[in-house]
């Protein structure tokens, strides 16, 4: 294998297994740093042996993930306020259509999901990431993880039961989404608290992260008329100029609010029976430098 076939066959897989590596850690930058250390074993590997690609290097991906998790671990502990995953940007492109495994792949990387997910253990997480997001055989799983079928199937129904009993129960259709979404900006931005709180579900929850580097509640505010009263205290604090637009983040609309060119805050909201029903807010600037201002 010449090195400029290493090198792309390497490239043609490197979205998945970030992709991958981003549901194990919920960051870019530790899913990128996974992935940059997965190619160079991948580029100084004894590749003889190597008969599909994809599954070797998603082997490695996988096990550095697990590795990264468990360091990260105490970061998270220490983690001033609530803790929400980096937004992404989500474009599946023509090769997924709007479908079921749309919906799947959307699922699996909202905000929601990987917020439980982060009650997994490192194996178990890893398991429900390749088999609940990917569709990976069970046997797939234990050649990557070293682990028979039998645990990694164990493992498996134990992680989704886990997520079932934890994961709260939104609608995932995109117009409703971004309708509600839509009305909420222009509710917010108007200063209407009685049409905010038309659009809120009464026991709505809102979570900030900040990081402690910008302003940003640091507990969880709920009920639709604490949230509402926030959300319209915030809307007078926006300066002169602020720009605001629609993008599609980790499957679903987002509100991303700019100033002077750069992403100051996410907003997402999840819906459920026609309502919103949780609002995150991200403002950690270590968490938006791979938003564009809409």
């Amino acid at each position: 294998m010449t090195a400029e076939t290493v090198t792309e066959l390497f490239e043609e897989h490197r979205p998945f297994l970030t992709g991958v590596a981003y549901r194990m850690l919920g960051r870019v930058a530790d899913a990128e740093d996974v992935v940059q250390e997965a190619w160079l074993r991948w580029s100084s590997a004894d590749r003889e042996d190597v008969r599909e690609p994809r599954a070797y290097l998603v082997r490695i991906t996988t096990r550095l993930s697990i590795d990264r998790l468990r360091h990260l671990h105490s970061r998270r502990e220490a983690y001033v306020g609530p803790w929400l995953p980096e937004p992404v940007v989500t474009e599946f492109g023509p090769a997924v259509p709007d479908s079921a495994e749309r919906a799947v792949l959307a699922d699996s990387v909202s905000l929601a999901v990987l917020v439980v997910l982060e009650t997994l253990s490192p194996l178990e997480r890893a398991v429900f990431v390749l088999r609940e997001a990917f569709g990976f055989p069970y046997a797939e799983i234990g050649a990557a993880l070293d682990r028979s079928e039998a645990a990694v199937r164990q493992l498996a129904g134990r992680a989704k039961l886990h997520v079932e009993e934890r994961k709260p129960r939104y609608d995932v259709d995109p117009a409703v989404r971004r309708d509600l979404t839509e009305r909420f900006l222009a509710a917010a931005s108007g200063g209407d608290l009685e049409r905010l709180l038309a659009l809120l579900a009464p026991d709505v929850r809102l979570v900030g992260d900040s990081g402690g580097k910008a302003k940003a509640p640091r507990r969880i505010i709920e009920t639709a008329d604490k949230v509402g009263r926030f959300l319209l205290a915030v809307g007078k604090e926006w300066p002169a100029g602020t720009q605001v637009g629609i993008v599609e983040l980790n499957g679903g609309p987002a509100l991303v609010f700019s100033v002077d060119g750069k992403v100051d805050t996410v907003f997402q909201t999840e819906v459920a029976d026609g309502a919103i029903r949780c609002v995150y807010v991200i403002r950690n600037p270590d968490k938006l430098a791979g938003v564009r201002p809409a």
